[in-house]
């Protein structure tokens, strides 16, 4: 994931400047369905889109890719979209936010991604009217297909009866949880460099902290201004959201809340555990300091012992000249001193649990 995952223009440009300079394929697929009929089709155009503008149905119109300036600007003709709007669908990276333009409401979210890369941020634009919604997805793949599925069969009930808001609802429900498979990952993640290191702590272990703290970081930068979204859309009196929508948003406020609450928590243990690999490092570098300081002390005696022997004073010059060179058992001797002191210091350091 990038620390800047928004698309700017030149600075002085017009608003309103659509650029598709980051276009790729394109699905567009629409849903036309109220309580007795559903039809859903794949689109080569927006222009497709016309028949169904004057039937008293309501319009799920999807759009999963970059989608082109002639696209977006077409969908914008046909639905009266707000030009800003339209340049913020391009402008990928935007804020999770809320715009209000008369009774047509604008709704950007951030649907995180897990990928063998790391965490994506991929956007998702809403665009929703009395009798529409417009949605755009950076997703190549159609995350959207279990809403669809739930309104295939003639017995769904909500998605079916309820208006435009509701849907509105299931697409926000959707980007938000899916938020829970990305954190588990990065819950287990955590979890198995916790334990490697407490076992054995190193370079590539430290890196992927680094690389975990810093993924964790960006997703609270698009997840946390998300949870003011959701809770903007069941405070604030927005025409287009009735009553028997808002104990269903209440709920989606709070899976936004847990989502926090879990991104901080897995902050905070990537924190821990940058004290636990230093506290580590320092615990290893502390045995292996002990065990050479045992060594170093066993080696003190000996190496005085060996020391004063290795003088050479000839006895034969002076009574007090080491007499113990010329004793027949001399060398033996001095090495069961040597031994006795050794395994003296080795009794004395376990007894004091020192080994």
């Amino acid at each position: 994931m990038s620390y800047l995952g928004k698309n700017y223009h030149p600075p002085g440009t017009a608003p309103g400047t659509l650029d598709d300079s980051r276009r790729g394929e394109i699905e567009i697929r629409l849903v036309d369905y109220d309580e007795r009929d559903y039809r859903e089709e794949t689109l080569a155009s927006a222009e497709e889109c016309m028949p169904y503008l004057d039937r008293p149905s309501r319009t799920w119109v999807q759009v999963n890719g970059r989608p082109d300036v002639a696209t977006v600007r077409g969908l914008g003709q046909l639905f009266e979209l707000h030009e800003l709007a339209l340049e913020d669908v391009l402008n990928t990276g935007q804020r999770p936010k809320i715009d209000v333009y008369g009774e047509q409401v604008f709704v950007v979210l951030a649907m995180p991604v897990h990928t063998p890369e790391g965490v994506m941020n991929e956007q998702v634009s809403i665009f929703a009217g009395p009798d529409y919604l417009i949605c755009f997805s950076t997703t190549p793949d159609d995350p959207f297909e279990p809403l669809r599925k739930r309104m295939r069969p003639p017995s769904s009930s909500r998605l079916r009866s309820r208006r435009i808001d509701y849907l509105l609802y299931a697409i926000v429900d959707l980007v938000v949880d899916a938020a829970f498979p990305v954190l588990e990952q990065f819950g287990n993640e955590i979890e198995e460099l916790e334990e490697e290191l407490l076992d054995a702590p190193g370079r590539d272990a430290i890196a992927r902290l680094h690389h975990i703290r810093r993924e964790l970081l960006l997703l609270r930068r698009m997840l946390w201004p998300q949870r003011e979204l959701v809770s903007r859309l069941q405070r604030d009196e927005i025409e287009l959201i009735e009553e028997q929508t808002q104990p269903f948003l209440r709920d989606c406020y709070d899976h936004s809340v847990q989502i926090i609450d879990l991104l901080e928590s897995f902050r905070e243990m990537s924190a821990s555990l940058l004290e636990v690999y230093l506290s580590s490092i320092g615990n290893r570098t502390n045995e292996v300091m002990r065990v050479l300081t045992i060594i170093a002390t066993i080696f003190i005696p000996l190496t005085f012992i060996v020391g004063v022997y290795g003088m050479n004073f000839d006895p034969a010059d002076s009574p007090w000249a080491m007499p113990e060179l010329r004793w027949y058992y001399g060398y033996p001797l001095v090495w069961l001193v040597m031994i006795a002191v050794t395994v003296g210091l080795v009794w004395f350091f376990h007894r004091k649990h020192w080994l």
